[in-house]
């Protein structure tokens, strides 16, 4: 059975995906309003990402017999200073997303849930792909820099990216 404490918290990781995919919206919006239609898509394939996994939480704790509660999203940021700063931003929020994670895999552990240990298993392997993509990308921003035909190729391949739900 998963105690309060437990299912609170992953009430909380569920809400915060909710919120990590208005995020990934403003940062869409911010995209497209400058005509980087490529990058807008790019991000908003993670917000359908992000929303998939509100909903995988959502799923267990019902599965596990505990209400969903669904709370107030708060406003995510709306002013980015550019296309690497939005990545930069990106990245940050999934270190908070992984450290939330691992606390609640802390939890778990305490409490010897072991079916929740093998529920946030695979959020936990969900991150460091997360981690790892927002490097890279971020890294490729920098090597492009100003130039605009590295720019114009690189969003290219960002708008071919398809969001599969797993």
């Amino acid at each position: 059975m998963i105690s309060e404490k437990l299912a609170q918290a992953l009430n909380t990781q569920m809400n915060n995906e909710f919120a990590a995919a208005q995020t990934y919206l403003s940062m869409a919006s911010y995209c497209e309003h400058r005509n980087y239609s490529g990058f807008a898509h790019y991000f908003l394939q993670q917000v359908e990402e992000e929303r998939m996994h509100a909903m995988k939480i959502y799923s267990y704790l019902h599965d596990r017999g505990i209400r969903a509660i669904i709370t107030e999203t708060p406003a995510p940021a709306t002013s980015f200073d550019n296309l690497l700063h939005t990545f930069e931003v990106a990245l940050e929020q999934e270190k908070e997303v992984t450290k939330s994670f691992y606390s609640i895999m802390d939890l778990a552990w305490e409490e010897k849930e072991h079916a929740t240990i093998s529920f946030l298993n695979w959020f936990l392997d969900e991150q460091v792909e997360e981690e790892a993509t927002f490097d890279k990308h971020i890294e490729y921003l920098k090597r492009i820099r100003e130039d605009k035909n590295a720019l114009f190729i690189y969003e290219k391949e960002l708008a071919t990216r398809s969001y599969v739900d797993e």
